[in-house]
């Protein structure tokens, strides 16, 4: 039976030793240490027991983790001290400046909606009001019908939402048959002996037929009779595959404003919409890096930095402000779990998340101070242009969110 060759060890692996030690593998360069000067190579050899592997992956982890607990404290609470680390080379402590960002980012995006949701939609009980004045404000009779009417209008358009659908128009005629026994019941209270209370959706009168829209609206992609695929949106310049994305877009947009328009409890649209608006939100802030980064080279022009330099700078201060938000959402998450089992925390917990309110603009205020190293008159003066060029930025790419997630 033929005997299979054993695989080399890693000295007989490596080209033969010249005087002086052992040679890199790859390249052939005097290796000084567990990695090659030259091209990086390590010494390791992969074809190693499983063991082996192991140990590598728990090195890693272990030293993630490390590199966590140095950068999150400093990012926090010493402006400027992870930029200026870097700068000055010590990198291999802190997590990168782009991992910090992006972890940072996908971590408080996800958790934020939670937070802002504050509790299940479909437990919110439903209010019926009467455009802030109530039946038993009115003093006769023509009063309460006028009221009745104004109030049943808004009913009318829903026949043209088409997101609409049986179980929302049951509570809605649930909702008309609640107002319209409420009504009547004014009324005879008033002394109308002509008033009937309805006792089923049937007894109701039908609701006034809708509008025809014109030609005008029918082709208005915001009037609510807009349809995309009888009225679509053509751009002469634009290829047929764009055309058609664009009205798919609009008519999805279109759909979730109908929804946002129409009668009856909208908090389960609006949590819809606003995990869109959140799940887009990610993709755009990286929009936000090189823009912001530019304003600092504009701003700190005869500096003589350069634009990476600027970047670095940006992507500490996106870090910071992700970590405040991931802070911010996580003591909301926790007062709202403890609400009922411990309510003194809830007190503490909003101080705490004032104070990362309070925390922020005076952060990056040192943090400018600290990294440019400019007096405090020309420091205050461009921190404020910048920020006020930045809110601007910011907003711009808060709506492109908003348009990207009422697009889906």
């Amino acid at each position: 039976m033929p005997q299979v060759p054993a695989l080399p060890s890693d000295d007989a692996r490596l080209p033969p030793s010249l005087p002086g030690g052992r040679h890199c593998a790859n390249c052939g360069a005097l290796l000084q240490g567990e990695f090659c000067h030259d091209c990086g190579q390590s010494v390791r050899s992969v074809l190693r027991p499983v063991h082996g592997m192991i140990e590598d992956t728990l090195d890693l982890v272990a030293n993630w983790d490390g590199r966590v607990v140095h950068t999150l404290p400093p990012l926090l609470l010493r402006p400027g001290f992870l930029t200026l680390e870097y700068f000055a080379g010590r990198r291999v402590r802190y997590l990168a400046p782009f991992r910090t960002m992006f972890l940072l980012c996908l971590a408080a995006f996800f958790l934020l909606p939670m937070a802002l949701e504050g509790g299940d939609a479909a437990d919110t009980p439903v209010h019926v009001t009467v455009s802030g004045e109530t039946f038993q404000d009115a003093k006769t009779p023509a009063e309460v019908d006028r009221l009745l009417k104004k109030q049943l209008k808004q009913f009318a358009p829903t026949q043209q939402i088409p997101v609409v659908g049986s179980l929302a128009a049951q509570q809605l005629d649930k909702v008309r048959l609640q107002l319209t026994r409420e009504a009547m019941q004014r009324r005879i209270a008033l002394g109308d002996s002509t008033a009937v209370v309805p006792q089923t959706v049937a007894d109701l009168p039908p609701l006034p037929a809708p509008r025809v829209p014109s030609e005008a609206a029918r082709s208005n992609p915001l009037d609510m009779a807009w349809d995309a695929q009888k009225h679509p949106v053509h751009v002469s310049w634009l290829p047929d595959f764009l055309n058609k994305r664009m009205n798919r877009s609009l008519q999805r947009m279109h759909d979730n404003l109908a929804a946002m328009k129409g009668p009856g409890d909208h908090s389960a649209v609006q949590a819809r919409l606003l995990g869109q608006v959140f799940a887009a939100l990610p993709g755009t802030m990286f929009f936000m890096l090189p823009a912001f980064a530019l304003l600092l080279k504009v701003m700190y022009l005869f500096r003589r930095r350069l634009y990476v330099e600027h970047l670095i700078v940006a992507l500490h201060s996106h870090a910071f402000l992700f970590l405040c938000l991931l802070l911010g959402a996580l003591f909301q998450l926790l007062a709202m779990t403890m609400a009922s089992r411990a309510p003194w925390l809830s007190t503490p917990l909003h101080w705490l998340i004032g104070v990362l309110w309070i925390w922020a603009p005076i952060y990056l205020l040192l943090m400018q101070k600290r990294v440019y190293r400019q007096g405090w008159p020309m420091t205050v003066l461009k921190y404020l242009i910048v920020g006020w060029c930045y809110i601007w930025l910011l907003a711009f790419a808060i709506l492109g969110a908003a348009a990207m997630g009422l697009a889906e």
